[in-house]
């Protein structure tokens, strides 16, 4: 089972796509972002809670996501 771990977002391209983060440490610069999707919370004004986005770096693909309500970055899955 895998429990969601808070990144350190670097830097971002475009202002929105992360393009380098920290983790355990260790910096990750990402090579690629495969995917993004939005996740809306279920009440009737559907607010968008997070971001998250599928990365590639040289080491592996990651799923990264941005809480918007409490402004965190957070490593969801590492594939």
């Amino acid at each position: 089972m895998w429990n969601r771990e808070t990144i350190d977002l670097t830097a971002k391209e475009h202002g929105y796509f992360p393009k380098t983060f920290t983790w355990r440490g260790r910096r990750h610069a990402v090579s690629a972002v495969e995917q993004c999707w939005t996740v809306a919370e279920h009440d009737w004004m559907r607010r968008v809670s997070k971001h998250c986005f599928r990365v590639r770096t040289s080491e592996a693909h990651y799923v990264v996501s941005h809480d918007v309500k409490r402004d965190k970055w957070y490593l969801e899955m590492k594939q």
